[in-house]
């Protein structure tokens, strides 16, 4: 047990010797049930991750399918993962057109966002 501790230090990034940087991270959750409680499949959402929001986000995004409750309501839904550079002055304005599109196309009522700052490396 003590080698497997040893080799996974020895692998794990420190300070000394990656770089990190600091970016904004939005995460957005996506229903994924209509009014009329048909789902919104996987293949229908990437089709939406293509068309409304990969143009905004051309560097890479991360999404997971979850299983979310809202107003006393259980159902699948969507998680989108974007990590962002401050600099970036269009993500603002970027995020709240993929929300209002989502909404429209879907038949959504809302689009919880929530935003962070986090320290990465790549």
């Amino acid at each position: 047990m003590l080698w497997i501790t040893a080799a996974a230090a020895a692998t794990t990034p420190t300070s000394a010797t990656t770089s990190w940087e600091t970016d904004k991270r939005t995460e957005l959750f996506f229903g994924g049930t209509r009014r009329d409680d048909s789902a919104i499949t996987p293949a229908e959402f990437e089709m939406f991750l293509d068309k409304d929001v990969t143009p905004a986000f051309p560097e890479g995004l991360t999404w997971l399918p979850v299983h979310g409750q809202w107003m006393g309501g259980k159902q699948d839904s969507y998680l989108l993962i974007l990590l962002y550079p401050d600099s970036n002055r269009r993500a603002d304005q970027d995020i709240e057109e993929i929300r209002s599109d989502y909404k429209s196309q879907f038949g959504q009522e809302s689009v919880l966002r929530a935003d962070s700052t986090d320290r990465v490396s790549f």
